[in-house]
C-alpha cells in the first residue's frame, strides 16, 4: 500500500470529529508585529490549556497555530481517557524511586480531575463518558493481566479494576476475539475536537488571543523571544513550545527527544438498531504492542483505531489500511460502510513519559504525551502556565524525569524506531 505525505492546510482532517463538531470558529492569522507577556506555539490541548490559565491570571498571551485550532493530534485522536501515567508504576518506581512514582500518579489524578473540572466549569459539550476496557489478545497473558490489575489496585490505588473472563468480555465488546480483560471505571472517552474547541472558546473569553494559519518560521532567542510568521511577529517575555509532533524543525534538541508517530482511525456508518457492540458504552483498547482502540459514538458508529506509521507519510488508502485491522475484531462488519477515515501525528518519547522542560530561562516545553494527551496535555499546559507564575512544583516533578534523545538523534531516530515497531508488531502475531 502506497504512502502519501500529509501537508498542512487550513482545513481539518476529513474526520468524523470535524463532521460532527458543529460550527467551527475561525481565528484570524497574525498580521503585523505584536508584543505579549507569553507566546505559545501550538493550538492543541497543551497550548490551549496554557493559554486559558495564563489569560485567567491576567497575562497577555498570544497563541500561534499553523493550521486550525485542534488541527493536529488534539482533534484527531481516539478520544480515550487513560488514567495514571503511560508507564507502569512498578517500572517508574524501579527507575525513579517509589516516592517519585507516587508523585507522578498523584499528578495524573490531578490531571483527570482538572479535565472534568474544565469541562464542567466551561460547559464544554464533548460527549464525555466513563469506563475503559483493557482487552487481552493472547490467552497466555491473561493470568498476568489479572494479577497485575489486582496489584495496581492494592499497592498503587489505581482502578479499582474489575476482571472479565472470555464470556464477559465478549458480552461487553460484541466480539469473541479476546480471552478476558479488565474494566477501569476511572477511564473513559470524549469527542476530542469538541473538547479542544471548548478550551479555545474559554481561553478567548478569558482574554487570550488566538491566531490560526500562522505557522512559526523562526525563533530568535534572547532576553525576549521573537517568533516570526509569514504575516508578522510576536515578541514576548516567555515562550511555550507546545507543537508536540508538529515542530517543523524549529528546535533541533527538542525534536531529537520527540518522535512523530502516526495513528489512523475510521468511523463506520451508523450501526442498525439491535446491533449493540458495546452496550455499556465504554472505550476499549487491547494489549497489542501496536494497539487497537475503539468505542461507539453517540450516533451509533464504531470508531476504530489501528495501525501506525512514522515520519510524515500516511497510507494512500487510510480506509482500507484501518479496515483490515477492524475486521480482525469485528468480522461481522464486513459489509458495513466506512464513512470517514483519517490519521494524525502524536509525539512519543524514549521512555513514553511526558517531556516538560525549561531549556532556557524564558522557554518552556510541553510535549511527548505518547498517546495519553487527551487527559495529560491540557494539564501539562496548565502546569506550564503556573510555573510561569512561579508555582512550579507540578511542572518540576515532570521536568525531573529523564528524557534522553532518541538513538541517532533527529536524523537516525526514524529508521531505528521503524525497526523496533516492526519487531513489536511481529510479537503481536506470535
Amino acid at each position: 500500500m502506497g504512502l502519501m505525505p500529509e501537508f498542512g492546510g487550513a482545513d481539518h482532517a476529513p474526520s468524523w470529529y470535524a463532521a460532527s463538531a458543529g460550527a467551527i470558529p475561525s481565528h484570524p492569522p497574525l498580521i503585523g508585529d505584536v508584543a505579549a507577556d507569553v507566546a505559545i506555539i501550538g493550538g492543541g490541548f497543551a497550548g490551549l490549556g496554557a493559554a486559558l490559565r495564563l489569560a485567567e491570571r491576567g497575562r497577555k498571551v498570544v497563541l500561534l497555530e499553523a493550521n486550525k485550532i485542534g488541527w493536529g493530534a488534539s482533534g484527531r485522536n481516539g478520544g480515550q481517557i487513560h488514567p495514571g501515567q503511560r508507564r507502569d508504576p512498578d517500572w517508574m518506581a524501579e527507575r525513579l524511586g517509589e516516592d517519585a512514582a507516587r508523585e507522578l500518579l498523584r499528578l495524573a489524578d490531578f490531571a483527570r480531575e482538572h479535565q472534568r473540572e474544565l469541562i464542567a466549569r466551561h460547559d464544554i459539550d464533548c460527549d464525555l463518558c466513563d469506563g475503559l476496557i483493557e482487552a487481552v489478545h493472547r490467552k497466555r497473558d491473561l493470568d498476568h493481566v489479572y494479577r497485575h490489575g489486582e496489584h495496581l489496585t492494592k499497592k498503587w490505588g489505581l482502578g479499582p479494576y474489575q476482571p472479565l473472563d472470555a464470556a464477559q468480555i465478549a458480552a461487553k465488546l460484541g466480539t469473541d476475539a479476546y480471552f478476558g480483560g479488565l474494566v477501569d471505571p476511572t477511564g473513559g472517552h470524549l469527542h476530542p475536537l469538541k473538547y479542544a474547541l471548548g478550551l479555545a472558546r474559554a481561553a478567548v473569553q478569558a482574554g487570550a488571543i488566538l491566531h490560526e494559519q500562522s505557522r512559526v518560521l523562526s525563533i530568535d532567542h534572547g532576553d525576549k523571544v521573537r517568533l516570526k510568521t509569514k504575516g508578522g511577529s510576536v515578541t514576548a517575555d516567555l515562550l511555550l513550545m507546545a507543537g508536540n509532533g508538529y515542530l517543523n524543525s524549529l528546535d533541533a534538541d527538542l525534536e531529537s527527544r520527540i518522535l512523530p508517530l502516526n495513528n489512523f482511525v475510521l468511523a463506520t456508518e451508523p450501526l442498525p438498531e439491535g446491533l449493540d457492540l458495546i452496550p455499556g458504552n465504554e472505550a476499549a483498547a487491547d494489549t497489542r504492542n501496536v494497539v487497537y482502540y475503539w468505542r461507539m459514538t453517540p450516533d451509533r458508529r464504531l470508531l476504530f483505531g489501528g495501525g501506525e506509521t512514522f515520519g510524515t507519510t500516511f497510507p494512500a488508502d487510510i480506509k482500507a489500511f484501518v479496515r483490515r485491522h477492524m475486521l480482525k475484531i469485528y468480522p461481522q462488519l464486513k459489509e458495513t460502510g466506512i464513512t470517514h477515515a483519517w490519521g494524525g501525528t502524536l509525539g512519543i518519547t524514549v521512555n513514553r513519559l511526558p517531556y516538560l522542560a525549561r531549556p532556557k530561562p524564558n522557554v518552556f516545553v510541553t510535549a511527548g504525551f505518547s498517546g495519553q494527551g487527551v487527559m495529560m496535555a491540557p494539564f501539562a499546559g496548565h502546569l506550564a502556565a503556573e510555573a510561569m507564575a512561579g508555582l512550579s512544583e507540578g511542572f518540576d516533578a515532570f521536568s525531573r524525569l529523564p528524557c534522553p534523545p532518541f538513538p541517532g538523534g533527529k536524523l537516525l531516530r526514524l529508521p531505528t524506531q521503524v525497526a523496533a515497531m516492526t519487531f513489536f508488531a511481529l510479537l503481536d502475531r506470535l
